[in-house]
C-alpha cells in the first residue's frame, strides 16, 4: 500500500490550478514570459545568442522571484513593501516609550490636587458669608441705635 504524507498544518497547503503551480505563479511565469521570449528575439541578431539569453533570464529574475519566494507565508512584494516602510518612510530613531501606570496615576493626583486648590481659592472669594459665624438678635443688631449730642455748655 502506497502512503501519502498529509501535512498536519493545512494552512500552508496551497491549491494547484494547473502544472502544478497556483494561480499566482502562473501569473508571474506568464507575465515574465511575455516581457523576456520578445526582448531575446529582438536582441538575438544585434548581439548574438548568448548575450540576449543573459537579457532575458535577468529580465524575467524579477517575475520568477514574485512567483517562488515566500518566507514565513509571505510573498515577497510584501517583504519589500515592508523593507522600504522601515527604511525611507518611518523615522529610524523612535524613541523607547512605555505606559507606566504608576506615572499616570501620580499626573493624575496633581491634577486633582490642583483643581481641589482652584475651587478652594474661588470658595474664599466667592462665599465669605458662608464661613462666618451667624448673627442672632442677642448680639446687637435689634438694640435702637443711640446718636452721641453735645452737652450744651451753661
Amino acid at each position: 500500500m502506497a502512503y501519502v504524507p498529509v501535512p498536519k498544518d493545512l494552512t500552508k497547503v496551497k491549491t494547484k490550478v494547473m502544472f502544478n503551480l497556483t494561480k499566482r505563479q502562473l501569473i508571474c511565469f506568464s507575465a515574465g514570459a511575455l516581457v523576456g521570449v520578445p526582448l531575446f528575439f529582438l536582441l538575438r541578431g544585434p548581439i548574438g545568442n548568448s548575450p540576449a539569453a543573459l537579457c532575458m533570464m535577468l529580465l524575467m529574475l524579477p517575475f520568477f522571484l514574485l512567483a517562488m519566494y515566500e518566507k514565513n507565508g509571505r510573498p515577497l512584494e510584501k517583504i519589500i513593501y515592508d523593507i522600504i516602510q522601515v527604511s525611507v518612510v518611518r523615522p529610524k530613531q523612535r524613541p523607547y516609550r512605555t505606559n507606566n501606570f504608576y506615572a499616570v496615576l501620580q499626573r493624575q493626583e496633581a491634577l486633582d490636587k490642583e483643581v481641589r486648590n482652584i475651587v478652594r481659592g474661588n470658595q474664599r472669594m466667592a462665599a465669605p458669608s458662608g464661613r462666618e459665624k451667624r448673627r442672632t438678635p442677642s448680639d446687637g443688631e435689634n438694640k435702637p441705635k443711640t446718636v452721641p449730642c453735645r452737652a450744651k455748655a451753661d
